[in-house]
């Protein structure tokens, strides 16, 4: 183990994630935290695991990638999304992401006597570093539907979305007041944490704990996360500089134009072009070293994004 290796993964990097919650053998985590993320909305017995992308009805059509999406015993679907900084146009992403598999309910051919009776579609995204809103308040969970402007009356309750700000989450071991605290406070520090804490000593939990030891991954699954954590904290630090660079240029910027304006500007091209630049870069770079270590071609593509083609020619 790695000296400076913290004892339990970071649920928050993207193969940790899906390592704890994505997999069959795991999926009783999985229903026992979206259970309580649902709040009585919803009651799940069991869960299967879908494919996590799917690809526009036209070649010009985006296709929607999920971070994870199963359907529970009733048919109602549901899609986990993971999100470490702020992504641009997130909500319009999020109902794109929910109104491709309301479509996808339509019969395909003759819809003749096709009755429109669509199955639940929820969207459930945990949000690690910055609030959806930009807003003050302390609230951490917002729960989202279609319902009358005026009254509040819901209108459709067989689609929802429920947002999870993790940095507005601080409450302390002491003010943890039902289950779902308890996993919100497990998931924001279980990589902080060198044991399970007292309050967490429940069945699920000490899966949960079992499943996140560094040391009971195997040597493909520590380079996988090992990689995987990098490339988050190479997203961070590509942030930062964008970050930085940005407010430069909107501060050249604004002394012809505005301050406000040159700063708004230049602060989203900077993040941008960071994003863009060090996305592509940084994916090579990971495709190629475990194209070095020996890796299968498939793995190497579900792990990086990357096209059997692109690797290929690494």
């Amino acid at each position: 183990m790695n000296h400076n290796q913290p004892r339990f993964i970071d649920p928050m990097v993207d193969f940790a994630f899906k390592k704890i919650f994505g997999i069959e053998p795991n999926k009783d985590l999985l229903i026992a935290f979206l259970n309580e993320v649902l709040r009585g909305k919803n009651h799940i017995v069991d869960l299967v695991y879908n494919k996590t992308e799917y690809m526009g009805d036209i070649e010009e059509e985006g296709s929607a990638l999920f971070d994870l999406l199963c359907r529970g015993d009733d048919g109602e679907q549901f899609i986990i999304e993971v999100q470490r900084n702020k992504p641009k146009n997130f909500k319009e992403r999020a109902v794109f992401y929910t109104s491709r598999l309301i479509s996808e309910q339509a019969p395909h051919g003759n819809r003749k006597n096709w009755n429109y009776n669509l199955t639940k579609v929820y969207l459930i995204a945990i949000l690690e570093e910055l609030s959806l809103n930009d807003d003050s308040d302390n609230n951490y969970l917002y729960d989202v539907c279609l319902c009358n402007r005026e009254s509040g009356e819901i209108f459709y309750d067989k689609l929802g979305y429920t947002y999870i700000e993790l940095a507005k989450f601080v409450k302390t071991e002491d003010e943890l007041n039902n289950a779902l605290d308890e996993w919100l406070y497990a998931l924001k520090h279980l990589s902080r944490l060198d044991k399970i804490p007292v309050y967490l000593r429940k069945p699920i939990f000490e899966k949960l704990f079992k499943i996140a030891e560094y040391t009971n991954l195997t040597k493909e699954e520590k380079m996988l996360y090992d990689i995987s954590q990098k490339r988050k904290w190479d997203n961070q630090a590509f942030m930062e500089g964008a970050l930085e660079d940005g407010m430069k240029k909107g501060l050249e910027q604004g002394i012809e134009k505005g301050i406000e304006k040159g700063l708004e500007q230049g602060l989203q091209e900077g993040i941008e072009k960071g994003k863009q630049q060090g996305s592509a870069e940084k994916r090579l770079e990971i495709a190629k070293a475990l194209k070095t270590e020996g890796l299968s071609l498939d793995l190497i593509a579900k792990t990086t994004g990357l096209s059997l083609q692109e690797i290929e020619t690494l």
